[in-house]
């Protein structure tokens, strides 16, 4: 499960991966590690009316916009936060054209400003052009530097949307603390991360994880890349301080679909149980090994039971990092 602390649960830095670089065996990640990314534009995140003298009113709702919209430019001027978008609102007249971006549409929207209490014109939105949070390092290549995290997609917990990317980074951090998970509500692992303690740049943000490169080696130990299969396994996760332990697993399932290969396992661990109830918020990431070898990573809990988990297969991680396998036996 992911966790962004914004949400209770971040020019485009998508640089080129090692073309080429052959993946046999990964350093295996397990701690974890602080997330954060900024937007490649402004998300609507959602509507909150101006109060003017004449009552509330809606402007950019009015106009058409939705929540999930990415605004990219205003009046032809590109726009990359939200500071950007506060100071060309108050250059702007008594209408501002704003460029958004809906999927795979292009608009553009004129909006009329409403004047706020403080006689400062406003659009009535809330704006979101960044998050931070936990999440757990599943692989780092010691060739190319390329590493991997989280198993899932960074989105908007407020739209759903992926978060477009514009530049990131992971940082050391700690786990200070649990909230075990319980039937229908997933816990979570509350950490801090060191800011000052930068450990590589995020550069893509995918449905099966983000990758980028590390500037120092990151991983606890080394291991050759496996196939997933039903029975015994183990995850590496940090649920306290900084170190990563080993926790026994039982991958019940294994599915394909266009999308790639999953599986759903029960944590049978007495301790991790004990310590979490399961799968919480924060352990997203944290890599399946079996037999000794890298196989997944964890992606989701069960909302209805934390003991149960979805993972994701350590090819489709590689071949969204742009890693090529030489061979996963």
């Amino acid at each position: 499960m992911k966790k962004i602390i914004l949400t209770g649960l971040w020019s485009l830095f998508l640089l080129c991966f090692t073309a080429g670089a052959f993946a046999q065996e990964l350093m295996v990640g397990g701690q974890a590690v602080g997330i954060q990314i900024s937007t490649d534009g402004v998300i609507v995140a959602g509507f909150s009316p101006v109060e003017t003298a004449e009552g509330a009113v809606s402007p950019s709702e009015d106009a058409g916009l939705q929540p999930g919209d990415l605004i990219c430019g205003a009046d032809g001027h590109e726009i990359s936060d939200a500071a950007g978008l506060i100071a060309a609102l108050e250059g702007a007249g008594a209408e501002i054209e704003l460029q958004v971006r809906r999927g795979a549409q292009e608009l553009r929207l004129p909006v009329e400003p409403a004047l706020g209490a403080e006689g400062r014109p406003m659009l009535g939105i809330l704006l979101r052009d960044g998050l931070n949070g936990i999440g757990t390092l599943t692989f780092c290549d010691p060739d190319s530097g390329v590493f991997g995290a989280l198993g899932h997609s960074i989105n908007d917990s407020d739209t759903g949307i992926a978060i477009p990317l514009r530049e990131g980074s992971v940082t050391e951090a700690q786990i200070v603390s649990v909230r075990p998970g319980t039937p229908g509500a997933p816990g979570e692992l509350d950490g801090v991360s060191d800011l000052s303690r930068v450990l590589g740049t995020v550069e893509r943000n995918t449905e099966v994880g983000i990758f980028g490169h590390a500037g120092t080696g990151l991983g606890s130990r080394i291991a050759e890349i496996g196939v997933i299969a039903a029975g015994p396994a183990s995850i590496l996760s940090t649920v306290e301080g900084t170190a990563a332990r080993e926790y026994a697993v039982e991958v019940n399932r294994i599915y394909r679909d266009a999308d790639g290969t999953h599986a759903m396992f029960t944590v049978t661990d007495p301790a991790l149980l004990g310590r979490t109830g399961g799968i919480v918020q924060g352990m997203s990431g944290s890599p399946i090994l079996q037999n000794g070898r890298l196989v997944g990573a964890v992606t989701h809990v069960f909302v209805s039971d934390a003991a149960r988990g979805y993972a994701v297969s350590i090819q489709d991680m590689l071949r969204a990092a742009g890693i090529a396998m030489d061979k996963a036996a």
